[in-house]
């Protein structure tokens, strides 16, 4: 885990009081797409490279009309949970990033009412991108599998 995991412009990233071993994840913008399109998250490193982390309230509004999670919360959960795991590993170097790819397979149906788990972890690092790949979890179930390029800021 980076040293500097705590808050940076931008980003909220402290311990979850609720979840022991677990930090907040957010913008400190909360009418933002993270918090208004998808909810609360948390993370936890899970080694030198990786991450998981956690969308909480899997509700109603983030399913599609077979009652699962829709395939657009799906990817867009997994561009943050990028961003959230690059930002652990690097810390404020990926302030400013943006996404430049991210393939998926769907494996599986996430369900409704269960908490959803990205595990994604740094493959490499270059000057200017960072490579990962991950899986999103859900109990013992994969629902998808990815890989995923950010593009780190110019130096200014």
């Amino acid at each position: 885990m980076s040293s500097d995991i705590t808050s940076h412009i931008g980003f909220r990233c402290e311990p979850a009081p609720d979840h022991p071993g677990w930090l907040d994840w957010d913008l400190e913008d909360d009418t933002r797409f993270n918090a208004v399109g998808l909810g609360r998250m948390i993370l936890r490193c899970e080694g030198e490279r990786s991450a998981r982390v956690r969308l909480l309230d899997v509700e109603r509004r983030h399913s599609n009309l077979h009652g699962n999670v829709h395939g657009g919360v799906t990817l867009a959960f997994i561009d943050v949970a990028m961003f959230a795991t690059t930002f652990s590993v690097l810390g404020s170097e990926i302030y400013g990033a943006v996404t430049l790819d991210l393939h998926n397979q769907f494996i599986g149906a996430g369900l409704i009412g269960k908490p959803l788990d990205v595990v994604c972890e740094v493959m490499r690092e270059t000057g200017r991108m960072v490579f990962l790949r991950g899986t999103v979890e859900q109990d013992d179930n994969l629902v998808s599998s990815f890989l995923g390029t950010l593009r780190k800021p110019s130096a200014r």
